[in-house]
């Protein structure tokens, strides 16, 4: 069995070294002239320096949760703090390298739409095997460690999940306060063009991008992946021994090769269409992890059935993605119908948006319901309950088994992004402006996906993680005659709610700081509108660190706060009911609020393309407004939801001993 993890160690050891031989590719590109040399370097020092304070304030975090945990168990809080570390590290690796390739996808653009795609895909490919890479090492090696106790793992998930939340966040507050500034003054009421360099906010807006969608989304991908293995080793240890536990690591193995292969051949296509290009390695490396699967599954188990519950997840993870591509992407009517509303105004434009994002729950409902029942009934739920939820523990583990080529694939997004800002404001030839905005275009698309791919592992994650906190606290069943239960089920759906409020609200804040700051300038700053005086770009960015490192301690907390308090006033069967009523509701309002966001982003470019007035029209000015209410949507709150849920589910495992032991001090009093 210890060769199983050895081997699952080496495969995190090769996605850690092609990782550095991309950088090292993309650090050898040229980055074009002294202009684009200096704003890009404006973006990396921002994106480089947002990162340092958020992580000091993480390590007061993580420094208070470790002293708690040691209570609990000394393996738990080293393991803790080796998933916050190892969160941190992919983070900030691949933040560096997409601060590096943002500027040479720009001067690539110079010779075409092929070698732009390649170094942004290469650049966020960096990304994709740091997440996968660490994410494998560091279960396998504390396997070892801990002499193959499973339970310690629940504290690396809760390391990744508790960064993954700060870094969301706080990253989406940043960006998204930066990014509704830039539009609200620059586009709408100045009447400046994207990205244009007189724009105070328009670094800020850039920085944004990086430590939102690279940085942030790395971190919550990356505790999506750990929090499924882990689900998976800690059910099947108990119910099948070593083979419970070999199978998920071999298929997160066999997952890594895949991508590393399909990220390979995506960078030597010859397609001229990004989408495509990018479509055909996310296909392979679904398909040889497929394939692994039942290879695996009829060595370890004797069956196909572990095989078709992964294979389940994997096709759920892929329809999701198409569905959310549908619903996101301006080649489909969704998009389109948005921008024509958008003739009629702001109004109708945000009418339309919250319905098509409300529309898009149905569907991917559907394919999580079809993924939970054919995983748990294949593994046998009918007659052993828990080794149904393995089989949903391993759809979910299917679902994310290509977690390298999905970072990969969204990660491209943000450096496409900001190659397009860094050609605006060096003003290169407007040819190049156009590959920029295509592979931006795309990229809008391809995170929709991405956030689709989390959503959908956490409903099966965190369904596959109750199951093990259910265990850990003896509950056999949920009981929704049971008051207590009912109390918990209204307070777990009430909380995605609350959450969203609170990161909305926060983006809110700091974009108002940011409109202010921005007014200022063009008001006080002589010759800003004519190019002759340079904005104040260090003063916007301050703003969006300040407002961002500020607004991300509350919610992050409440997290992980409220499931113990529950606990331990209300009881275990109280928290049973909060877990399922936040996975419930958070599902949905992750999907209709990364939708939504999505579509309203779309809608804008697709009228940026030309199409009812093209920019600067009244439907171009309606479809920003859109666009500025669906940002936070899109890169705050409804991103965030999946790791909230995930995150309070693994604190009530982590903490379950504690709460069956102590729990209901409130029910006690009471009945005295």
């Amino acid at each position: 069995m210890e060769i199983t993890f050895l081997l699952s160690a080496l495969c995190g050891v090769v996605a850690i070294v092609f990782a550095l031989y991309l950088a090292s590719m993309i650090s050898r590109q040229d980055a074009g002239n002294d202009r684009m040399k200096e704003i890009a370097g404006y973006i990396h020092d921002g994106a480089m320096a947002f990162l340092k304070a958020e992580y000091q304030y993480l390590a007061v975090f993580i420094v208070a949760v470790t002293a708690i945990l040691f209570v609990i168990g000394w393996q738990t809080s080293i393991s803790f703090v080796l998933g916050a570390l190892f969160s941190i590290a992919a983070g900030y690796f691949g933040m560096q390298v997409a601060t590096k390739a943002n500027v040479r996808t720009a001067n690539a653009a110079k010779s075409g739409m092929k070698q732009a795609l390649k170094i942004a895909f290469s650049g966020g490919a960096v990304m994709g095997m740091a997440v996968v890479g660490l994410g494998i090492l560091g279960l396998a090696l504390l396997y070892l460690a801990f002499d193959g106790k499973v339970t310690y793992l629940t504290g690396f998930s809760l390391g990744a999940s508790s960064i993954a939340l700060f870094a969301r966040v706080g990253g989406g507050i940043y960006t998204k306060a930066a990014d509704v500034g830039a539009d609200l003054v620059g586009k709408v009421e100045a009447g400046i063009p994207e990205d244009d360099p007189r724009n105070p906010a328009v670094i800020a807006d850039n920085v944004g991008d990086n430590v939102g969608d690279v940085a942030g989304m790395g971190a919550d991908l990356f505790e999506s992946y750990v929090g499924s293995i882990v689900s998976a080793l800690t059910l099947g240890v108990v119910l099948l021994g070593k083979n419970g536990a070999i199978f998920p690591m071999l298929l997160a193995s066999v997952g890594i090769i895949g991508a590393i292969i399909g990220i390979t051949i995506s960078n030597s296509s010859k397609e001229d269409n990004p989408q495509s290009a990018l479509n055909l390695g996310t296909y392979i490396a679904g398909g040889a992890t497929l394939i692994a699967a039942f290879v695996l599954s009829a060595t370890i188990f004797g069956d196909m059935k572990a095989a078709f519950a992964v294979a389940a997840g994997l096709m759920v993870g892929i329809l999701i993605g198409k569905i959310t591509e549908i619903y996101t992407s301006g080649d489909y009517k969704y998009v389109k119908n948005i921008a024509e509303e958008s003739l009629s105004g702001p109004a109708t434009n945000i009418i339309s948006g919250l319905a098509v994002g409300m529309y898009s729950t149905l569907v991917p409902v559907i394919f999580i319901v079809v993924g939970i029942i054919v995983s748990y009934f294949i593994m046998g739920g009918a007659q052993n309950p828990t080794m149904g939820l393995y089989g949903i523990s391993l759809a979910a583990v299917g679902m994310l088994s290509t977690t390298g080529i999905t970072v990969a694939v969204d990660a491209y997004g943000p450096i496409a992004d900001n190659a397009g800002g860094i050609a605006e404001m060096s003003h290169l030839p407007k040819e190049v402006r156009q590959i920029t905005d295509k592979l931006d275009s795309v990229g809008n698309t391809t995170a929709a996906i991405g956030k689709g791919f989390a959503i959908g592992s956490a409903a099966l994650t965190a369904l596959a993680l109750f199951a093990s906190y259910a265990e850990a606290v003896k509950l056999g069943a949920i009981n929704l005659l049971n008051p207590l239960t009912l109390v918990g089920l209204f307070v777990g759906a009430m909380l995605p709610f609350l959450f969203g409020a609170l990161t909305m609200k926060s983006v809110g804040n700091a974009a108002n700081d940011m409109v202010k700051e921005v007014r200022r300038q063009f008001k006080e700053i002589p010759g800003i509108m004519e190019g002759t005086g340079k904005p104040e770009y260090e003063k916007c960015v301050a703003i969006s660190t300040k407002a961002a490192l500020r607004e991300m301690i509350l919610p992050g907390v409440l997290a992980i706060v409220v499931p113990v308090a529950l606990g331990l006033l209300l009881g275990t069967e109280a928290l049973g009911g909060m877990i399922v009523g936040a996975v419930t509701s958070g599902v949905l309002l992750a999907i209709m609020m990364s939708n939504s966001g999505g579509a309203w982003d779309n809608a804008k470019k697709y009228i940026e393309s030309g199409e009812h007035g093209g920019k600067g029209g009244y439907a171009h000015k309606a479809a920003v407004v859109g666009d500025t209410v669906g940002d936070p949507f899109k890169d705050t709150s409804g991103p965030s939801m999946n790791i909230l849920i995930k995150l309070m589910t693994v604190v009530s495992l982590v903490f379950a001993p504690v709460i069956l032991e102590y729990g209901g001090i409130l029910l006690d009093l009471l009945a005295k």
